[in-house]
This record gives C-alpha cells, sequence and structure tokens, in this order.
C-alpha cells in the first residue's frame, strides 16, 4: 500500500509540473513540439489516473453494497438508491478530469 502511494504521489508531481508548462505558454500559435508533447502526455495520465481511481471507488462501493444485500436482503431498497447515486458521483469526477485534459489538448 505504501508503495502505491509513492508511485501516485510520484505521478501527481510530474503531472503538476507538466500542467505549469503548458499554462506558461501566452499564445497557442508559438508552441514548441516538445510542449504540445508533454500536454498530451500530461493530459493522457490525467485522464489514466482518475480512471483507475474512479474504477477503485466504483467497485469498492459496488461490493459493500453487495454484501451488505446479502447479508440483509430485505434493505437492497435502502441500499442500492444512495449506491447508484454515490457512483454516479464518483463517475462525475472521472468526467470533469476528461473535460479538463481535452480543455488542455484542444487550447495548443
Amino acid at each position: 500500500m505504501k508503495r502505491i502511494f509513492v508511485v501516485m504521489m510520484f505521478l501527481g508531481v510530474f503531472i503538476v509540473s507538466t500542467y505549469g508548462v503548458a499554462m506558461a505558454a501566452e499564445e497557442a500559435k508559438g508552441l514548441e513540439a516538445s510542449v504540445k508533447q508533454m500536454v498530451a502526455l500530461a493530459a493522457g495520465f490525467g485522464v489514466a489516473i482518475a480512471a483507475f481511481g474512479g474504477a477503485l471507488g466504483q467497485s469498492r462501493s459496488i461490493t459493500s453494497a453487495l454484501d451488505g444485500i446479502a447479508r440483509n436482503p430485505g434493505a437492497s431498497g435502502k441500499i442500492v438508491t444512495p449506491m447508484i447515486i454515490g457512483l454516479a458521483m464518483i463517475e462525475s469526477l472521472v468526467i470533469y478530469s476528461l473535460v479538463v485534459s481535452l480543455l488542455l489538448i484542444f487550447k495548443l
């Protein structure tokens, strides 16, 4: 678990450092090819990390909901509705990451 945290922190620092390069440019026409490549790489990593985190969050919430339903089938109505709302919230964070990445790419 500690190793995963270190890797995620390293990727976060990498993305934050490449984001500054993309935002420092004044005009989109005068950007060098290396800056465009780094923006595309940062956008790809951003979406990948968001999708990975969203998938982990959704799998844990579904697992917990199914365990609760298996233990008490009568409470399935009270469990499913909050689970669906929670899944929508998790997915919205992934969609926000996709929108930010697309904005970065299409700004160039």
